[in-house]
């Protein structure tokens, strides 16, 4: 189902796929969130594959607790050389969860990403290209959840993924039985497609959430596209929700004037009000 929303990617064989993480870019010397001005607290969360850096605000314990998943950072400089450091330059994310009224919003960042190299034992460009999406980078975001949902008492987890965030919002939600719901702004949902549609070579060793999208159908969810994307653009999501059975609870929804970029900040308030399927 698509909703109107009237209001605003080894080595050279990868090449095409830094055009998905241009302008998500970064380094961790670079960027500083300033957690603390937003009553955010920071912690780097150990799991059996990665740590992982957090930014929580709990203020509800008990109470369900929003999840913010990072999109694929600045994997790529330049078209043929990867990253050193997959931070993001853009706060995007951030600011969003920042913008959210929830009693608990966490912001999770992917693997690598504001976590000291030192600090990582897997610091590996591979796990911010080609394995993006492998089964150690969804194991992490699994046991990030648990960890948070033992310390605060909650019950029920919503799930917020931007770019490939939204894809580890997907296959995190596959393996588990208290999402109450799943939203994705520009999503990447189909890997393959979005590969094929930029010409660049599949992501090798990652998991693809559209072959998981029947077991996630009777989740709530919506999938917030820019109609002005050329990275991930809207038929992805559209690709996403015909894959499921009829009887599914997802729906998309075009937010007009957004790129995968921009747009988002100003809209946010209003989407986090749309009402599921």
């Amino acid at each position: 189902m698509k909703t109107a929303y009237s209001k605003t990617f080894l080595w050279c064989s990868l090449l095409a796929v830094s055009v998905l993480c241009s302008g998500c870019a970064g380094t961790s010397r670079l960027v500083d969130l300033s957690p603390e001005r937003k009553g955010f607290v920071k912690e780097l969360i150990q799991t059996d594959t990665f740590n992982i850096t957090v930014f929580s605000r709990i203020t509800g314990p008990g109470m369900p607790i929003t999840v913010y998943i990072e999109g694929d950072g600045r994997a790529w400089i330049k078209k043929r050389r990867l990253s050193g450091d997959p931070t993001p330059r853009n706060t995007l994310v951030f600011d969003l969860a920042a913008m959210d009224p929830a009693k608990n919003v966490v912001y999770m960042a992917r693997p690598c990403q504001y976590t000291p190299r030192e600090e990582e034992p897997l610091y590996d460009p591979v796990y911010w290209s080609s394995e993006r999406f492998s089964e150690p980078v969804i194991v992490s975001a699994d046991q990030v959840i648990d960890r948070l949902k033992k310390r605060t008492g909650a019950e029920n987890i919503d799930l917020i993924g931007y770019s490939g965030g939204g894809a580890v919002a997907v296959l995190v939600a596959a393996r588990r039985n208290d999402i109450s719901s799943i939203r994705t702004i520009a999503g990447n949902l189909d890997h393959e497609e979005v590969n094929r549609y930029h010409k660049a070579s599949r992501l090798n060793g990652s998991l693809n959430p559209i072959d998981l999208s029947e077991k996630v159908a009777g989740i709530p969810q919506n999938h917030f596209t820019g109609d002005k994307d050329k990275t991930v653009p809207p038929s992805i999501a559209e690709r996403f929700i015909d894959s499921m059975p009829r009887d599914n609870r997802a729906q998309e929804i075009s937010v007009k004037g957004c790129t995968h970029h921009k747009g988002w900040r100003e809209n946010w308030p209003g989407l986090l009000k749309t009402p599921f399927k």
